[in-house]
């Protein structure tokens, strides 16, 4: 009994300090955002800001206009939300619940796409996007989720919706049902949680999307959030209190979504490990 109270100790120790390391960069974060900049980088470091500087966050959205960079994201982030939500599950429904010739074939090459990194086509990405819709367009962020959603996406969909037993296909065959009437009232109400998995997913990967919207857009108008923050650093020097500042609003939204949702990752990582 003694041996399991130590070993269970020493486990709630070592997920305990890695839990304070992680959130460490955040506390920074936060306790910068309410400080002067000549108190950021003293050392040894000042953790309780005095005074409090509750103006950083009204002078940082002064500076940059970001309610307009807020708007430009939540656009891109609902469409390519729901692009990524609606065809993610026609093509997992396709490949776990429909049997055509190369189905399997053609889902192992889809998982070849997870083994390239995202550098390895970027140049050529941009290059075919820049040809097709030119510059200073939203479409290359958006329209690419809505031709499949991305493969990781429609792999947890396929292992999910695998999950369901194949009577309720049937028994809604011989109803009459067809195969698109059998997808829209029977499979997708029944794969809300991997569908809700993959709207987190998605959702937090074009929020904190910086790489996509730096290719792409170069008017400052149509800056996202994550642009806007480069606002705050010059050539020379950076506002380093109006940056964490700016920096903490951004990364609200993410924490919130992640807090109602939380369960529904941890759904989701159990549901891409199941075999089939």
């Amino acid at each position: 009994m003694t041996k399991k109270r130590l070993r269970r100790m020493s486990l709630y120790a070592m997920l305990i300090l890695g839990s304070v390391i992680f959130i460490l960069p955040f506390v920074w974060m936060v306790r910068s955002a309410v400080m002067d900049a000549s108190q950021i980088f003293i050392v040894p470091p000042v953790w309780i800001p005095d005074p409090f500087k509750l103006d950083n966050f009204r002078t940082a959205l002064e500076t940059v206009p970001f309610g307009r960079y807020f708007l430009n994201t939540l656009f891109i982030v609902a469409c390519s939300v729901t692009g990524a939500v609606v065809t993610s599950a026609i093509c997992g429904y396709s490949f776990s619940r429909l049997r055509w010739p190369g189905r399997d074939f053609f889902f192992a090459l889809l998982m070849t796409g997870l083994m390239l990194p995202y550098a390895v086509t970027l140049i050529p990405t941009f290059l075919g996007w820049r040809t097709v819709v030119g510059p200073n367009s939203y479409l290359p962020l958006i329209l690419p989720a809505w031709f499949g959603g991305g493969a990781f996406n429609i792999f947890l969909i396929r292992q999910f919706m695998r999950t369901i037993p194949k009577a309720l296909d049937e028994a809604a065959l011989m109803d009459g049902a067809g195969y698109f009437r059998i997808f829209t009232h029977v499979i997708f109400p029944l794969s809300r949680s991997a569908v809700i998995v993959v709207a987190l997913f998605q959702f937090l990967a074009v929020w904190n999307d910086f790489l996509g919207p730096l290719v792409y857009v170069n008017k400052e108008s149509m800056f996202t959030l994550a642009l806007g923050l480069q606002q705050f650093i010059g050539y020379y020097t950076a506002q380093w209190e109006l940056l964490m500042a700016a920096a903490t609003m951004v990364v609200l939204p993410p924490i919130l979504v992640f807090l109602v949702g939380q369960k529904y990752f941890i759904h989701g990582i159990a549901v891409s490990g199941i075999k089939g």
